[in-house]
């Protein structure tokens, strides 16, 4: 397999630590880098994950007429780690670029349904309504394009806010996002210094509140800040009093912070890969961790109903008949699959039906690469799909 750094690279810096060659290093060193806050696993025992290990890089999956291999996709997909979990035990564990069972891994955008998964729980506790205006609980966005906007619309991502999701061009929103963060250097002064700035700078629609799916990370941000006013807390408490410690995390997680110290729930959150197969397969087992219910059954299942009419020719290039609600991808509409996705290659794959649960973290060189997304996905169908 490819081989990243033994220890912090030559040529490492502030500004390039999230690219790659770099990221093979750095997403497993994040707390090295940038501030962060503990996301604690609490007191509890760490819920049970058998194992019955299976061989499976002889599985042979096909795509756009090329036959391939599990093992070759393995090998050639900067692969940081690899987890399968099949009726709740786990018949696949894989780790290469020197990370371990005990390494935390940066997730990027996975974030977005861990901050989901905590919403579902104050819906069901009355704290938060989808309905809900988000001036709200946020009445500084009434001066904003968020004004008019609802808690669903950040949800599913259907706010009409112009955002630039560019990640490479040096004057987008996701450059003055980075920023904010504290993820990268603040190189203008007129730059937003928090992240809670930024989205008080957004001033300007595309398209009606409702009316159609436009990935924008932002949205996670409202939502995440909507959700700490409404419940008193920060999102690194909520994520593990609601989530971390209820599913029982073995390790402790962690959230890059911003200069303001609020925790970025767009992709901020670092994991082992055995805590982010425990949270896939809570979700794949309707909210359930053994015969505790931690996310609300009711708020899975509203994942599943995303509306196909809503999304956008840019992400039907990897998912054709998918959907986005409630910050997870729906794979097919009408179908149990939900994914939770990153850049550079993180991805949970949860199919509810057949209780399969497949992590991959990766640190590509890329960005986005709709191609090898495609290729994982269709990796881990055929791993789903083998003895059927």
């Amino acid at each position: 397999m490819e081989k990243g750094f033994h220890g912090r690279p030559q040529g490492l810096t502030a500004d390039n630590w999230d690219r790659g060659p770099f990221n093979r290093w750095a997403f497993q060193h994040v707390r090295e880098l940038v501030p962060t806050v503990n996301v604690a696993r609490g007191l509890g025992h760490a819920s049970a994950l058998p194992a019955r290990h299976e061989t499976l890089a002889t599985v042979a999956f096909s795509l756009d007429g090329e036959e391939d291999t599990v093992g070759n996709w393995l090998e050639t997909s900067h692969t940081d780690g690899f987890l399968v979990i099949e009726g709740g035990a786990v018949t696949a564990e894989i780790y290469d670029n020197h990370m371990s069972p005990r390494t935390p891994q940066l997730v990027q955008s996975v974030s977005k349904s861990v901050t989901s998964a905590v919403a579902g729980c104050l819906v069901a506790e009355g704290v938060l309504d989808p309905e809900d205006a988000l001036t709200r609980h946020l009445p500084e966005l009434a001066s904003t394009a968020y004004a008019g906007a609802t808690i669903r619309h950040v949800l599913d991502m259907t706010s009409g806010v112009v955002f630039e999701e560019d990640y490479t061009a040096p004057q987008s929103h996701c450059a003055r996002l980075d920023a904010a963060a504290g993820w990268k250097p603040r190189r203008h002064p007129e730059w937003p210094g928090t992240v809670f700035d930024l989205v008080l700078s957004l001033g300007e629609t595309e398209c009606a509140h409702g009316s159609s799916f436009r990935y924008r990370s932002i949205e996670t941000d409202v939502l995440a800040f909507a959700m700490e006013r409404a419940s008193g807390l920060p999102l690194a408490e909520l994520v593990s009093r609601h989530v971390w410690a209820p599913m029982g995390a073995e390790s402790d997680a962690s959230f890059t912070v911003d200069p303001s110290g609020y925790a970025l729930a767009d992709g901020g959150f670092n994991a082992t890969l055995r805590d982010l197969g425990r949270f896939g397969l809570m979700v794949a087992r309707r909210g359930r961790a053994g015969d505790r219910q931690v996310v609300p059954a009711a708020w899975i299942e509203d994942c599943l109903r995303g509306d196909p009419a809503l999304f956008n020719a840019e992400s039907r290039v990897v998912l054709p008949q998918g959907a986005y609600r409630n910050q997870f991808w729906v794979e097919e509409a009408g179908r149990q699959v939900l994914l939770c996705r990153g850049v550079f290659g993180q991805l949970i794959y949860i199919d509810l039906e057949a209780d399969f649960v497949a992590v991959k973290l990766s640190s590509w060189p890329d960005f986005v690469n709709p191609a090898a997304t495609r290729r994982a996905l269709a990796a881990i169908r055929a791993i789903r799909d083998r003895a059927r």
